[in-house]
């Protein structure tokens, strides 16, 4: 019989992505990682809010808050700034953070694609 972690249960219930309504600014591509013995599960996710001064900010936050029953841990592996524009129904993903290097831009617009499925996500490694 196959049962699921309960560090898996939790992933699974984590939204690929969470940002700002609109505006520019910071995120982060984080992995959550199982710490569960034999359970070598993960799952990345994108995080980005107007209110952080710096792209740690986000990341303390964000990993505080799935790390506080045990079963996960977290990893920033990247950041850089998102362009969101609901009307036009756009974002855009470019830069980097001067903390955590550049995040994989490429695997953060699919994070957001599966959010935003009617939107054109784009990005670039252009700009900071």
């Amino acid at each position: 019989m196959c049962t699921q972690t309960k560090a898996a249960a939790l992933m699974a219930d984590i939204p690929p992505a969470d940002i700002d309504p609109s505006g520019v600014f910071k995120y982060v591509l984080i992995r959550v990682h199982s710490r569960e013995e034999g359970d070598d599960s993960e799952v990345d996710i994108v995080r980005g809010y107007g209110w952080a001064e710096y792209h740690a900010d986000i990341y303390e936050k964000v990993s505080e808050e799935l790390e506080k029953g045990g079963h996960l841990d977290c990893e920033c592996i990247g950041g850089g700034r998102i362009k969101h524009d609901p009307q036009a129904k756009k974002i855009h993903v470019y830069g980097y953070s001067m903390g955590f290097g550049r995040a994989n831009h490429a695997v953060s617009t699919e994070k957001l694609k599966a959010q935003y499925p009617d939107y054109k996500v784009t990005w670039d490694n252009e700009g900071y």
